[in-house]
């Protein structure tokens, strides 16, 4: 039996532990930079294995290293632990128990496949050379995130190359999807406060409508993708609250507007940047207001190496893995792995999870869920890297 087929076949003797794991973990969610019990659980699965174990890294990320005793490259390998702060709406029989939290992205599916991958590469050092870096990491849905912390702490220390998996419910369960190259937006966080002069809606001449310079606002920026974006680039202007309430008949002198960036590049995203701050000068000017701007550069745009991608696929391909391998559309939402490939080669690639039965809901939905055959496949794929990149002849 080759290496390979042992470590296919053992983790497929493994897939109930994996699916045990991760509704554990669905039902005892915890929020971002919060992951205190999920931290603990994970270190203490590595206990009395062949690993060393580091805690703590970026206040609750936890490093484990897998070393094979043999000189070679380092594969990092991630996966995040963090939940949303949702209350679910699902019925599962291992729905969270943690009223207004849920795993609603599918975190718990990362960090269970992960943690038995982890368990049979530790089994299996023969097999490689080189060393394996897990990165179990906190935070991913809030900035400033998870990721920057680790790094920060040195947990790309002499890594080569860090793969990553995303389980996607909007995504056909039985397939692998990749894409070199910017996969998903940047994100960024603004906050305009616009001042004016209060006063009573019979005498418009004696105030400063607030009102009517944030309208204004909404509208111009609205412009930045329509006519300062080339039509082959990739970017979305969001303003999720406007707030100027107020009694019917009076003046507001004070409007709080905050939006929401998303960028496929980051030129992309700075371009959008420099134009809201350039508008928001603008209605300072045109209408004789204030206008206070807290503009936050949340996570940059993911990219994906081309080289390091197109190994990934193929090597999947050519393993001939009971799952497909396509190609995809690069992805809306951002994802602070981005971090990761910003400072060594990466690549982050995803597994279908549509459910079998029922309506499929998106990723942040109370009703989120996942097919749990992902779990298998997402194990399969990894660890198949893993294997292959490691066996020494790269």
């Amino acid at each position: 039996m080759s290496d390979m087929t042992k470590l296919i076949e053992t983790l497929k003797n493994k897939e109930e532990k994996m699916i045990e794991i991760r509704r554990y973990l669905h039902e005892h969610p915890e929020l971002s930079f919060q992951e205190e019990k999920t931290s603990q659980y994970i270190a203490d699965f590595y206990k009395g294995k062949d690993v060393q174990v580091e805690t703590n890294i970026g206040e609750r990320g936890i490093k484990v290293t897998i070393d094979s005793g043999k000189p070679g490259k380092t594969l990092a390998i991630r996966a995040d632990f963090d939940a949303l702060p949702i209350q679910e709406d699902t019925g599962l029989p291992f729905a969270s128990k943690t009223a207004g939290v849920m795993h609603a992205c599918g975190h718990d599916a990362h960090t269970a496949y992960m943690l038995v991958l982890a368990e049979t590469l530790a089994e299996m050092k023969d097999a490689f050379t080189g060393k394996v870096v897990v990165i179990h990491q906190p935070a991913e849905e809030v900035p400033p995130g998870g990721a920057k912390g680790m790094i920060a702490d040195g947990v790309l220390n002499k890594v080569d190359h860090v793969l990553g998996v995303h389980v996607m419910s909007t995504m056909e369960t039985g397939k692998v999807y990749y894409r070199p190259g910017y996969v998903q937006t940047g994100r960024a966080f603004f906050k305009l406060t616009i001042k004016g002069k209060a006063g009573h809606g019979s005498s418009p001449h004696m105030a400063n409508d607030a009102i009517v310079a944030g309208s204004a606002f909404v509208t111009e920026v609205q412009t930045i993708v329509a006519r300062r974006l080339s039509p082959f680039e990739t970017g979305v202007v969001t303003i999720g609250s406007f707030d100027g309430k107020g009694q019917f008949n009076i003046i507001q002198d004070t409007v709080v507007i905050e939006g929401d960036v998303r960028g496929l590049t980051d030129a992309t995203k700075q371009t959008i940047e420099t134009e809201i701050k350039r508008i928001s000068k603008g209605i300072e000017a045109m209408f004789g207001v204030t206008c206070e701007l807290d503009y936050q550069d949340d996570y940059p745009a993911l990219y994906n190496d081309p080289e390091f991608t197109e190994y990934v696929a193929k090597t999947l391909r050519d393993a001939d893995l009971e799952f497909g391998v396509e190609l995809c559309d690069a992805q809306p939402p951002s994802e602070d792995f981005a971090y990761y490939a910003k400072e060594v080669p990466s690549a982050f690639i995803y597994t279908g999870a549509s459910p079998e039965s029922g309506e499929i809901y998106p990723h942040h939905h109370p009703k989120f869920n996942i097919s749990e055959k992902s779990l298998l496949i997402s194990a399969e794929a990894v660890g198949t890297v893993v294997l292959d990149y490691l066996k020494g002849e790269n």
